[in-house]
């Protein structure tokens, strides 16, 4: 079997830009290479064209030309023509890409093609009740109705995207993202820096960000030393167009609380892992995802989690056991639970190997592998 992955972002050096996106095909590739399924990654959208392959991938970066006219369009019969010269030489089965800007429209592929709902604009859309752009809906409609199968990371996520989309939802396959949980290692529940409360992502509105000021104040005003660190890429902010949604939410908070508050930016993966297991508590109070692979990063890592309630988040735990969910806006209670890890020092190490215990249960990525092996091989021999 032979997969090809079409994407706009990988966690590779060479390739322009990587996200949760990327990182879920980084760890689904890697894996399949293992199982011995031939893999080939085209990322588009690149600064330059160029092919090599590393750890058993094969990678195809694609500079985009320019036209005078309907970029839109010709660039993607470009990258279509492409990939099915390459579908043709390296003898590929079967083609996945993502749903996010509908990138596939007015593509036409000489294989099988799947969607996997890692979030389009029209869902994010819909959970952020914003108004979306008429083009944006058009190229995501496309291109979900021109593909063949179906893969969503949870339930919610794929039932959403069916209904918004007009597709039978019986057609997608929910398949958890995995994680090499032999790269997720913490040794101790204890050996963490006390009161340290720690946000990863994007530093964006539907990530709850402006939820924060008012729950690490009530946070504060119980445990006065508490510090909340920040780590993520800045982003503008659609709501007041301002290029930097930092800017508009450090001034949210008090002058007192800004001094306990550390925003780092972008920084290393590895380091990142680093931080995970040194804070008391990881937050992630968003109102829009599919799944949010770094809630899972951190219950591998052993550290207890507050996260949002809304739909999906509801598989990533069992509410009070591997983890707390609630409702971002409800910041009495948001603060509560990250109160109680603070406070109580063996309940935080109890969620902590709940928390690792669940996600080797459903997101161990040597599972997750086999599913999807089986789901490519259903396409195919159709």
């Amino acid at each position: 079997m032979h997969i090809a992955y079409l994407t706009p972002e990988y966690p590779h050096p060479k390739v322009s830009h990587s996200g949760g996106l990327g990182t879920s095909i980084s760890n689904l590739a890697q894996e399949l290479v293992k199982k011995g399924v031939e893999v080939t990654i085209v990322v588009y959208g690149q600064d330059k064209s160029e092919v090599f392959e590393q750890g058993g991938i094969s990678f195809h970066k694609i500079c985009s030309k320019p036209y005078k006219f309907a970029q839109w369009y010709f660039v993607r019969k470009q990258i279509q023509n492409y990939v099915n010269a390459v579908v043709k030489e390296k003898k590929i089965d079967l083609i996945e890409a993502a749903d996010w800007t509908g990138i596939t429209a007015f593509m036409r592929f000489d294989v099988p093609l799947v969607i996997r709902f890692h979030g389009s604009d029209t869902y994010f859309c819909q959970l952020e009740n914003r108004k979306q752009k008429g083009k944006n809906r058009l190229f995501e409609t496309l291109a979900v109705r021109g593909a063949q199968g179906y893969i969503a990371p949870t339930q919610y996520a794929g039932n959403e995207s069916a209904k918004l989309f007009g597709i039978d939802p019986k057609k997608v396959k929910k398949i958890h993202y995995g994680l090499n949980l032999g790269q997720f290692e913490n040794e101790s529940l204890t050996d963490y820096s006390k009161g340290v409360v720690l946000y990863i992502g994007t530093i964006i509105r539907k990530k709850g960000v402006f939820e924060l000021p008012s729950i690490f104040r009530k946070v504060r005003e119980q445990v006065t030393n508490s510090k909340l660190v920040l780590i993520g890429g800045d982003s503008g902010d659609v709501q007041t167009g301002n290029s930097s949604t930092w800017d508009i939410l450090k001034k949210e908070f008090s002058e007192d609380d800004i001094s306990n508050v550390e925003y780092l930016g972008k920084i290393p993966y590895q380091t990142v892992q680093n931080y995970i297991r040194k804070a008391n508590v990881c937050v992630f109070p968003t109102f829009a995802e599919t799944l949010g692979m770094v809630t899972i990063e951190s219950m591998a890592l052993k550290r207890p989690v507050v996260n949002s309630n809304i739909g999906w988040a509801q598989e990533l735990m069992i509410d009070g056991e591997s983890g707390f969910l609630v409702y971002p806006a409800n910041h009495d209670e948001y603060a509560d639970k990250i109160v109680q890890l603070i406070k109580d020092e063996n309940l935080s190490a109890s969620i902590g190997k709940e928390a690792r215990e669940y996600v080797e249960r459903t997101f161990d990525i040597e599972k997750k592998v086999l599913e999807n092996i089986c789901f490519y091989k259903e396409l195919i021999e159709k």
